[in-house]
């Protein structure tokens, strides 16, 4: 007979973790089924080694600028390629067995393999027979493994894995993914990065950082494109400031493998074609949904543009059967996938939680100089018919920027001037993606401009450039 759950959680990446200690908190029987790493590609290949390289390359742009701050290091600063990502794995691994302590702390049963929906109510779980990643931390202990379970509930948590091009196809050694690019034997001199989103533009920067050759190509006109047009040109201007090379409404179109080098074929806005050799080429082309595999077809779980159909409270179109985090859908982010979790459980338990407002969820990338941004772009906010107020502060305003040496960054607000509502704030700078979550708090609360404008900001801090920036709205600004 099968083992009986309240919920099963398949995937157990950022979403599905948490999914599954909230279901435990509300007394909810509960298991995860993981065929890979517990804490998923977020805290394994993605969002915190990847910090972890950027802050090694950040420690390295200081050192080499250490004269800035009146001091002196002797001798030649270099990186030590295979320490630098030796740190990265470790900080994943410690993330991957925090986790695996969590299931343990909430109770959560976790079963080791893949798992297959065979009809609603039950999966078959059956060995894994994905090739891990390496370094690969092992499975927790005391894991339950193949066999049939049942629940009331099923949660795919599935997420997501990197895009691939026809004809471009990661090849592991001369075509990077963000796998690949996490861990380098050795550090190019050339690098070719395609696609400018957040894993591609924080890539170039810790290559160009590292004093790699980065050239960018973008399909779009501009880098970011999902950021606000005016942020994205004055992150552009740092970039290329620190010798990053862009090339926009362009397209990759074929590539040539050399011995240990890559040719791509671009092909530019007026159809020319233009060729660019370097040492590797990183796919960074957006992410597909795992939507294979699991059974959806079968038990008539519908799919729209790659990723499964939800309702507000991550319903599928079959009852009891629930979708969270990038296999729902955009945007593809860790602290959507969580918020989800929490979400779709509490509404399981029988509890009134609010449905998840896209719009307020922060974009946040980690490159040099930080870019984060929260609700609608200038553009889009005219777009939508609405008659606004924008407001503009800049870092060389602001004392704490200027001590800091990071004089060089931009907040911008974007109001309705008939209600004073706030429709979005973009930032670009040191630290921003610490600072967005204020304008975060304040949109939830439905804040008005004059309520921001009351609120007392600490000084000296960087987060008065968010005050600055509202009082600009309405030309008030004071210190500028």
């Amino acid at each position: 007979m099968a083992e009986s759950y309240d919920v099963i959680i398949i995937g157990a990446g950022p979403g599905g973790y948490v999914a599954a200690i909230r279901s435990a908190q509300l007394g909810l029987k509960t298991a995860i089924v993981e065929r890979e790493h517990l804490a998923g590609i977020c805290s394994n290949w993605g969002c915190i080694p990847t910090k972890a390289l950027l802050r090694s390359a950040e420690i390295m742009h200081y050192a080499e600028h250490a004269k800035d701050y009146g001091l002196t290091i002797e001798g030649k600063i270099s990186a030590d390629l295979k320490a630098v990502v030796e740190r990265s794995r470790g900080i994943a691994a410690r993330m991957n067995g925090g986790v695996g302590i969590l299931m343990k702390k909430n109770k959560v049963d976790v079963i080791w393999g893949e798992a297959k929906i065979t009809k609603p109510g039950e999966i078959v779980v059956a060995k894994t027979t994905k090739k891990p990643m390496e370094p690969q931390v092992p499975p927790p202990k005391n894991t339950k493994g193949e066999g049939t379970y049942s629940a009331k509930h099923i949660i795919i948590a599935t997420g997501a894995r990197p895009r691939a091009l026809p004809g471009i196809e990661p090849d592991g050694k001369l075509i990077w993914t963000y796998f690949e690019a996490m861990t380098p034997p050795q550090m190019p001199k050339s690098l070719i990065v395609m696609g400018s989103g957040a894993i591609g533009i924080e890539f170039a920067s810790f290559y160009r950082t590292m004093g790699v050759d980065v050239t960018v190509v973008e399909l779009m006109a501009n880098v970011m494109p999902v950021e606000d047009a005016e942020i994205s040109k004055f992150a552009q201007k740092r970039f290329e400031k620190q010798g990053m090379k862009f090339i926009l409404e362009a397209k990759v179109t074929k590539v040539e493998k050399g011995a240990n080098s890559v040719t791509a074929h671009i092909e530019t806005k007026d159809g020319k074609v233009e060729k660019l050799t370097a040492d590797r080429l990183i796919s960074a082309v957006g992410v597909q949904a795992n939507i294979e595999n699991i059974g959806l077809e079968a038990v008539g779980v519908v799919t729209e543009r790659g990723v499964v159909k939800i309702d507000d409270y991550c319903r599928t179109s079959v009852p009891g059967i629930y979708a969270i985090g990038d296999v729902a859908g955009p945007p593809m982010l860790a602290h959507k996938a969580e918020h989800e979790g929490v979400v779709c459980v509490e509404k399981i338990a029988g509890l009134h939680p609010h449905p998840l407002d896209r719009l307020l969820v922060p974009g946040c990338t980690y490159c040099n100089p930080q870019v984060a941004s929260v609700g609608l772009t200038e553009a889009k906010a005219k777009e939508k018919g609405y008659d606004i107020r924008v407001g503009r502060f800049p870092f060389v305003a602001n004392g704490k920027a200027v001590a800091l040496g990071e004089d060089q960054g931009l907040v911008k607000t974007v109001f309705d001037k008939k209600t004073g509502q706030l429709l979005g704030a973009h930032m670009v700078g040191a630290e921003v993606t610490e600072l967005i979550q204020g304008f975060v708090v304040a949109m939830n609360l439905e804040t008005t401009e004059e309520e921001l404008m009351h609120t007392i900001f600490p000084h000296p801090t960087l987060s008065e450039t968010m005050k600055e920036s509202v009082l600009d709205a309405y030309g008030k600004a004071l210190n500028i």
